[in-house]
């Protein structure tokens, strides 16, 4: 398969994916008996649990558009595209599709255990088939050795993020919040685009 055609693949189920979650958002709703609320800010207060909702979407959108960012530098690194490549590529999709879903069950009940939970899984599961994506690639271009390996070094904002969201996952039983305040950390910690992939891209 050319890069080219699994690059043109990725960015349109992404697209894909945004759209879903924006048209998952509830809309305002006016509080009973006050009908003529329904087209006032003042919905956006009597609408059960639409802020938590606005703002699990802007976490997602935030995720998407920086596993968007370095998707786009990590395939212009490939030379060619392999077997295992296109597979790895495709999980990395799958759990990015899962998304929308997580994000609408946490928006809903952000002070829920099982929604927090299952969106940390998308997370990790994520970041692991990303890890999973770099390391074919890795292998199709040089191995270790090569100027992609080079470039990618020990990879400490990678590591980092699989560290905060393992640590997450028992922290949800304690208090949701606690692992919602560590995707955040981790959506900072990404949101710098990583430019160590640009002096490899062709």
């Amino acid at each position: 398969m050319d890069r080219g055609r699994l690059e043109a693949f990725s960015d349109g189920v992404l697209a894909i994916v945004i759209t879903i979650m924006v048209l998952e958002l509830p809309r305002p709703e006016a509080p009973p008996g006050h009908e003529d609320l329904g087209g006032t800010w003042d919905s956006f207060v009597h609408t059960p649990n639409l802020i938590p909702t606005l703002v699990a979407y802007v976490l997602s959108f935030v995720y998407v558009g920086i596993y968007w960012n370095n998707h786009h530098h990590l395939l212009k690194t490939t030379h060619h595209v392999t077997a295992s490549i296109m597979w790895s590529n495709l999980l990395l999709l799958f759990w990015l599709t899962l998304l929308p879903y997580a994000t609408g069950w946490v928006g809903e009940y952000p002070t829920s255990i099982a929604p927090t939970l299952l969106y940390n899984v998308v997370l990790l599961a994520t970041a692991m088939s990303y890890f999973l994506l770099q390391s074919r690639i890795l292998v199709a271009h040089g191995g270790k050795e090569s100027d992609l390996g080079e470039a990618l070094g020990r990879d400490r904002k990678g590591w980092s993020s699989l560290v905060l969201y393992l640590v997450a996952l028992p922290a949800t039983f304690v208090d949701p919040h606690i692992s919602q305040a560590l995707f955040v950390v981790v959506a900072l910690i990404w949101f710098i685009p990583d430019r160590r992939l640009e002096p490899v891209a062709h």
